[in-house]
């Protein structure tokens, strides 16, 4: 499922053909993806134009100028990918329509934005813009870990006494928003902790060290256009790059690429998800 970098990709790739721009057409071609579609929803789409376009955790908000917000989660295989551009010289023409194409937006001045959905565990939803935050899929979220209210004071707070694995805190939205099982692996091997340990094993030097590594990794990731594994797509269609920096996500059985670590990446099921690790190097 794309995490934080990879939505937050797809959000900059969006920005420029969607915020600031009417939706002159919505096509909603099936009544559901994971749950119904909103009731509607081409209708009150149609016509509105969209004043932001954010992202909280792993969803893309749309804020519109008739006051409601649209919800978007890519799931495990949607793709929002833009077509009808002008890039330089060049305009590329709209793709024929794929059998997986469940919603178009014609946007004013050309550019068509399609979400692709093979396997349909994508969502949207309409809500009102204010209040947006209570809406059931956002309002248990922790903070962004990029922004300014995660910090070491918060996490080294949040850790203290929790008798669960440091793996499962991380990946808990309710403590951070956004990171999933890929970004937990690569920050705690950077961190050289072990996935298996307690939080609350963690010293407060410990939990605030692993604020900048989060930051590093994901800002990284997002620098790479986030990582591919199966159908992540970025807006044009291009493959995220940053799997090709992996240190111990999906490495399983290879050495640890710590200079002078004799260890060797092994691979953990914790709670139904491969944790990836050295056991040497990490502890």
């Amino acid at each position: 499922m794309p995490e934080l970098p990879e939505v937050e990709t797809v959000r900059r790739g969006l920005l420029a053909v969607m915020e600031g721009r009417q939706i002159v057409g919505a096509q909603v071609n099936r009544p559901d993806l994971r749950w119904p579609l909103p009731d509607r929803m081409a209708d009150r789409l149609t016509g509105a134009m969209v004043t932001a376009l954010r992202r909280r955790s792993k969803y893309l908000l749309a804020d519109l100028d008739t006051g409601e917000t649209l919800l978007i989660h890519l799931g495990m295989s949607g793709r929002i990918l833009i077509s009808g551009q002008i890039v330089g010289d060049f305009h590329h023409d709209h793709p024929a329509p794929q059998k997986h194409d469940h919603v178009v937006f014609d946007m004013a001045g050309g550019p068509r934005i399609t979400f692709n959905d093979a396997r349909r565990f994508g969502a949207m939803d309409l809500m009102a813009t204010a209040g947006a935050d209570t809406h059931p899929l956002l309002a248990k979220l922790g903070p962004e870990p990029l922004g300014n209210a995660f910090d070491e004071s918060y996490l080294i707070q949040r850790l203290h006494g929790r008798m669960t694995p440091i793996k499962s805190a991380l990946l808990d939205q309710a403590l951070i928003a956004g990171l999933g099982n890929i970004y937990v692996c690569e920050t705690l091997y950077r961190a050289r902790i072990s996935p298996l340990r307690l939080a609350a094993s963690l010293t407060p030097q410990d939990a605030a060290n692993l604020v900048p590594v989060i930051r590093a990794v994901l800002t990284e990731a997002i620098t790479a256009g986030g990582s591919s594994l199966r159908d992540y797509r970025q807006t044009d269609g291009e493959l995220g790059y940053f799997q090709h920096r992996f240190a111990v996500y999906d490495h399983t059985g290879d050495p640890c690429p710590t200079p002078g670590c004799p260890g060797i990446i092994t691979r953990t099921v914790q709670s139904g998800r491969s944790s990836f690790h050295c056991p040497t190097c990490q502890r």
